[in-house]
Order: C-alpha cells, then sequence, then structure tokens
C-alpha cells in the first residue's frame, strides 16, 4: 500500500524551514555545526548541530508541562504544515487523525535542569513536570496545538525512531483506524546523548566526516520533521511523493555495534525494495545512515554494495544537520522529500575527500550532473540493538 506524503515542515542546525535547509543541503554548508553550548563531564568540547534560539515558536500558550525545547522544536516544524492540517482536521473530523511521533530523548534535558536545581538549591523547581521527560510528550504536543482526538503515540527506538513511525502510519491507513496521520520525529540536544555517546568513545573530535579513512564517531544534533500522511486513493492531500516501500529488521548482534557485514540492514533494504516493486538500479539517490563511526560505515558500504546500488548517488546528511538521532529518520525523509519534488538536485555528501579502502566501493555524490528525473529514493536509519529500518520514497504520479 501507497502513501502520500504531504509537503513536509521542518527545522534543523541547516535551516528553520524546508527551503533554507534545502539550498544549505545542496551547497553541502555544514556551518550549523558548532561547539556546543555545553562540555561533557570531562570537560570535553564537542560540536552539534544546534537550532538557535530565535527560531523557535513560543509555548506560552500551553500548559507548563508542555513547554520544554523538545516541543519548541515539534512546534516549529507543525507551523510550517499547519494550514493544510488543520482544514484536514475539520473535513475529517479530529478523531480520524492520528499523530505518530518518533523520538529517542523528549525532553530530558528539562529534567537535567531540574536536577542541577535540585543540587543547588535543596528542591526541584515549580517549571518541572516529570511529564516533560515522557516519550509520549511531543506528540501530545502536537494533539494540544491541534485538537486532534485519534490515536497519539510516539515510538523510541534510538536512531531509527523517527524512520520506524512511517510504517505505523501506514499500518493505521491501511487498517482504516483513521484517514490520516500527522507522522516525522523530533530530539533536541542534551547532556545525556553528548555524555553518552562521549563515554561510548563514539563521538567525532570535531565535525562528523562520513565514510573517510579519517573517520573518528558522531557529532550529535537536533531536529524536527513531520509530514501529513493519507492513502493515495483518497488524494485527501495533494503530494508529490509517496511512501512506496519500507522495512525493519532486528539483527540483534550487539548492544551497540552493528552486525559486521550488515546482515540486518541488507535484508532491509532488499525487503523495502521488493516492498516498493523496484530494483536497487532503479533507486535514484540513496540518504545514508552514515553515522561517520568506523563500524557503521564499514557495515554500511559493504550492504549498499551488495545490494547491487553502489553506483547510486549517495550522501550522509548527517555531516550537514549532525546525528539527529530520534529525529533522524524524519528529517532525513524530508531530504529524499524534496529531491523527488525538486529535481534540482541531491544533498551532497561533505567530508574531508580521503578514501578508505577497507569500505566497499559506494559513489558518494558531491556535485555534478544526475539522471533525471529521480523516481525513487532510499533512506537508511540504524539504531543499537541492531534496529534497522529502510524506507523507498517515489515520485508521485
Amino acid at each position: 500500500m501507497k502513501i502520500t506524503l504531504s509537503e513536509p515542515g521542518a527545522i534543523c542546525a541547516l535551516g528553520h524551514n524546508c527551503e533554507r535547509l534545502w539550498q544549505a543541503a545542496l551547497a553541502g554548508d555544514k556551518t550549523g555545526l558548532k561547539p556546543a553550548a555545553f562540555n561533557t563531564n570531562d570537560g570535553t568540547s564537542l560540536f552539534a548541530g544546534s537550532v538557535a534560539e530565535n527560531k523557535l515558536p513560543d509555548m506560552g500558550s500551553l500548559p507548563a508541562a508542555m513547554r520544554t525545547r523538545n516541543n519548541q522544536l515539534v512546534a516549529a516544524a507543525l507551523q510550517q504544515i499547519e494550514e493544510p492540517l488543520l482544514a484536514l482536521i475539520d473535513r475529517l473530523g479530529s478523531d480520524r487523525v492520528a499523530v505518530v511521533l518518533g523520538t529517542s530523548t523528549s525532553g530530558i534535558a528539562s529534567g537535567e535542569s531540574a536536577l542541577a536545581h535540585d543540587e543547588s538549591e535543596g528542591g526541584l523547581p515549580d517549571t518541572f513536570y516529570y511529564a516533560m521527560q515522557e516519550m509520549l510528550a511531543p506528540a501530545e504536543c502536537i494533539a494540544a496545538l491541534t485538537g486532534i482526538t485519534g490515536p497519539v503515540y510516539s515510538i523510541s527506538t534510538a536512531c531509527s525512531s523517527s524512520a520506524r513511525v512511517f510504517m505505523s502510519a501506514r499500518s493505521l491507513l491501511r487498517l482504516g483506524v483513521v484517514d490520516a496521520v500527522v507522522v516525522g520525529g523530533v530530539d533536541s540536544l542534551c547532556r545525556l546523548t553528548l555524555n553518552g555517546f562521549k563515554a561510548l568513545e563514539s563521538t567525532s573530535s570535531g565535525c562528523c566526516n562520513p565514510f573517510s579513512a579519517n573517520r573518528d564517531g558522531i557529532t550529535i544534533g537536533e531536529a524536527a520533521g513531520l509530514f501529513i500522511a493519507t492513502r493515495e486513493e483518497d488524494n485527501l492531500q495533494p503530494s508529490q511523493v509517496t511512501l512506496t516501500g519500507a522495512c525493519a529488521t532486528s539483527d540483534a548482534h550487539h548492544m551497540s555495534a552493528p552486525h559486521p557485514q550488515g546482515r540486518g540492514a541488507l535484508a532491509a533494504m532488499q525487503e523495502a525494495l521488493t516492498d516498493a516493486g523496484i530494483t536497487a538500479q532503479q533507486l535514484g539517490y540513496i540518504n545514508l545512515h552514515g553515522t561517520a563511526t568506523p563500524l557503521n560505515d564499514l557495515m554500511e558500504a559493504y550492504a549498499v554494495n551488495a545490494l547491487g546500488a553502489g553506483k547510486v548517488p549517495a550522501s550522509s546528511t548527517k555531516a550537514l544537520t549532525g546525528h539527529t538521532l530520534g529525529a533522524a529518520g524524519a528529517i532525513e525523509a524530508v531530504f529524499c522529500w524534496l529531491a523527488l519534488a525538486k529535481q534540482d538536485g541531491l544533498p551532497k555528501h561533505v567530508w574531508d575527500g580521503v578514501k578508505d579502502s577497507d569500505l566497499a566501493d559506494i559513489h558518494l555524490y558531491q556535485g555534478g550532473s544526475l539522471q533525471y528525473p529521480i523516481e525513487h529514493c532510499l533512506s537508511n536509519s540504524f539504531a543499537f540493538g541492531g534496529n534497522n529500518v529502510s524506507l523507498v520514497f517515489s515520485r508521485g504520479k
């Protein structure tokens, strides 16, 4: 079953709307990655992809428990799709619209601030509510802002969270539970993730350098990306892009390391292509998971090559946005949507150009001529525990 995806709303370190984000991606502009506002616990200063405070909306109209930075990010993306969404809600009824979001840390930054206040003042601040940290929080925020009363829930499967939500949205539509779904993801920067990935020795000493022989780890970012999903046959929301294929696998090889030969990743890609009814050679672009860790890039290059897609233009946009964790699948789906809808280029793969001879050959796109039109894009999202999701997006007919 195909589902249509509306023009998205998005915000990340590259820009505060899709047009700014797209132009920066075409140019390979990595200036959004800057030293983080805070150091890790051992005093290390890391680069991060953060969103400027002045690009985030005021949350004063919402209950105090919803006033978090994470919800500010999702509200900023929501504003960009609000007009067509409210029209759909009015047409269908609020109970026929769902919200399914991916997130990995939700409003944990508010919990961090509250604990710091407790240590210095001897008590939690009156402005802190435990619900700020719950995984459901950003989905509930969208429901509160729009009046949606259909199913509202979040999925948290680490870095594949907001890729997995597209499959859930498709199931809700296929089963007739609802007629439209607000689908996407959000994650905000916090000390937990920077310290956690630093403890795993997975962070880059500078800006991440995916698929380079000199790659040394992840650069963390924050983002929100949202779409309105509807059944293709209903024509409720005009769209230039459809989700045509999807697959999730779990190879369960290791708690934090991928399977060396990308067993689950390759299976996810193969089944997503089968679901879409296309071959690897029909792909026009691959948005790679591309975290710039030694093991991930080695595995993914092997899997893409084994898929027969080694000559397909590909890039890791994490060198531009940072790894936005629970929002990565959604923000990278935005790049695929824009590539298919605009037909004027692809996100550049930004790296130092030093080839790693241990990596299987893949086509890291750095500009130049393309064979148009681009009809199909593949987006990969891989997570801890061997949790893999691949999505195929196609140009609407």
